[in-house]
């Protein structure tokens, strides 16, 4: 009998590989022999396709059957490959028209029964197999809407290995109960979402809070192929009701300038203050600030959530930032990435990825899960290093921290004495080491609002419907003038292009001069400074920071010096 062969895609973190599987039904002793470079997962691949074949009325080969998998130095890992393994079987036992497995794709974990499972990965997996050449992908049923935002892809859904084999046989598209358009489906999930968006901004202008009816995605066959009804909230899944407003956040100021900056340039952020000051509320409002995502950071944030499995249910596309709140007992693992194995999954930053990593309490977190944030912060990548290789993850990410100023968080505040000493008080914030916050670019300290505060700021909040506008505004002027550069907001910019491309008159340099006679500010303070004012400059519409920029920027970057 010949050769069969067929594709699967093995992924490494989020990057995907074509992978070729081949069979081959021969003479010897009756078995089934994989190779490959292969995981424990893999090596149980054989008990599950012969009772899915066995279990779906096909007959297992009485005969020497190898798979193959190449390239054979690739890792290879996952119960992705059984459905690819299944077809290279039949192809090669003439089941199934050899020719015509030949150039799919096929993606999935086979069940005992013959049910093809959903899997974790599709989409960058999808993704590495149209880059690759591909025209026609496999995918369980339940993955279809995931795999269809791939362009230029053809995604065939498959609830059972049975009939799959009968759409090889046949040759024909309509045997199958849904042929999805990957350009369709990728419309559909971005009308709903871009229609949800507007309709939230309206009732935000107008002071309403209602829930929104959804818009539920379907093939060009009319078959629904997901639930997009659900609003999409900051924090990067379905929500049953709207996100969190800027408006809710009275008595705070400074607080939600420093947000709106923040928003507009992507800089890094730090807030200071007793608990119950409206810290957390302030962190939680800033995903609602920030743009939607474009197509390719949607790809990117949706392909690592798929990864990690935690993409919502009937919402494939991510299209606003996420916001990850890890838990201050978090492990490095947990927050940077890792995994034992040779299972290497992505951790919170990566997860943050385009949006927004907020560590509340940030002090009580431990020293080395903080310092490890600071590779990232500068790179934009979390790289894992293991015996078996090492993985790359994308991990872009604005950084929000909040800390009490002492231990019981009630130091300044009017009527209860802290009973901190200023030993304790020292060692507390020591755990945010300079390092780390010389690479956040604004600093605020947030304190409790009086009931007359809180009553004569109610006049002046915003709501983030309003506010975010203005941060679009900002954001678009900034990539007016970084058109052409690597760069996407102020904060990316760096260093020699802060004093070559953009370099400011004497003049407005002038405070920030003093700053670095007199020693309030570092080299890197400097640079961090320039890009703060250029935010500010983008905010009231002006062609470059003058000195009140300048001196504004100072006093965010130096605000709870």
């Amino acid at each position: 009998m010949p050769v069969a062969r067929t594709h699967c895609v093995g992924l490494v973190g989020v990057t995907g590989r074509l992978v070729e599987v081949e069979a081959d039904v021969g003479p010897g002793i009756a078995g089934t022999h994989f190779i490959g470079l292969l995981d424990t997962a893999i090596s149980e691949a054989r008990g599950r396709v012969r009772s899915a074949l066995i279990n779906s009325r096909f007959a297992w080969p009485d005969a020497r059957v190898t798979v193959s998998l190449f390239p054979a130095t690739l890792p290879k890992r996952g119960s992705i490959f059984d459905l690819a393994i299944a077809i290279a079987v039949l192809g090669a036992a003439g089941a199934v028209p050899a020719q015509r497995i030949a150039a799919p794709t096929f993606l999935g974990e086979l069940g005992l029964d013959g049910r093809v499972r959903p899997i974790r990965g599709v989409l960058p997996a999808a993704l590495a197999a149209a880059e690759a050449g591909v025209r026609t992908v496999v995918v369980p049923a339940l993955n279809a809407a995931e795999a269809a935002l791939v362009p230029d892809l053809t995604v065939v859904p498959v609830a059972t290995l049975a009939e799959l084999v009968g759409w090889l046989r046949s040759g024909d598209l309509h045997r199958l109960p849904v042929v999805a358009d990957a350009a369709s489906l990728s419309q559909d999930a971005a009308h709903a979402e871009h229609t949800e968006h507007t309709e939230r901004a309206e009732h935000a202008e107008h002071g309403e809070h209602p829930g929104h009816p959804g818009h539920a995605g379907h093939s060009r066959n009319g078959r629904r192929i997901g639930d997009a009804s659900r609003p999409f909230g900051p924090y990067g899944g379905g929500r049953a009701t709207p996100g969190p407003d800027l408006c809710d956040v009275a008595g705070q100021p400074m607080g939600r300038k420093a947000l709106e900056v923040c928003a507009a340039g992507g800089h890094n952020l730090w807030m200071l203050g007793p608990p119950g000051s409206g810290k957390t509320m302030l962190a939680e409002r800033l995903p609602t600030l920030l743009p939607p995502l474009d197509q390719k950071s949607a790809l990117e944030v949706s392909a690592i959530h798929s990864v990690a499995g935690t993409l919502p249910p009937g919402r494939p596309l991510l299209t606003r930032p996420p916001f990850m709140a890890p838990h201050h007992s978090a492990t490095m693992a947990a927050v940077v990435g890792g995994g034992s194995g040779g299972v290497v999954r992505p951790g919170t930053v990566s997860l943050a990825h385009r949006g927004v990593l907020f560590l509340d309490e940030a002090p009580e977190f431990a020293t080395t899960v903080l310092d490890s944030l600071r590779q990232p912060l500068e790179s934009g990548t979390v790289t894992i290093a293991r015996a078996v290789g090492a993985v790359t993850f994308p991990a872009r990410f604005m950084l929000v921290l909040a800390a009490n100023p002492c231990p019981c968080g009630l130091q300044g505040t009017v009527g209860h004495p802290c009973k901190c000493t200023p030993a304790g008080r020292r060692r507390y914030l020591d755990r945010l080491s300079g390092p780390l916050l010389d690479r956040v670019d604004v600093k605020v300290k947030i304190g409790r609002a009086t009931r007359a505060e809180l009553l004569a700021d109610r006049h002046f909040v915003e709501t983030s419907a309003t506010v975010a506008e203005r941060v679009r505004l900002a954001r678009e002027r900034a990539a007016r003038r970084l058109a052409g550069t690597p760069w996407r907001t102020n904060a990316e910019v760096s260093s020699s292009a802060l004093h070559r491309d953009f370099r400011l008159p004497d003049a407005a340099m002038a405070p920030l001069h003093r700053g670095l006679d007199v020693g309030t500010l570092s080299a890197r303070g400097l640079d961090r400074v320039l890009r703060i004012s250029w935010t500010i400059a983008d905010l009231t519409c002006k062609d470059r920071p003058g000195q009140a920029e300048t001196s504004a920027a100072l006093a965010l970057w130096l605000g709870v010096d």
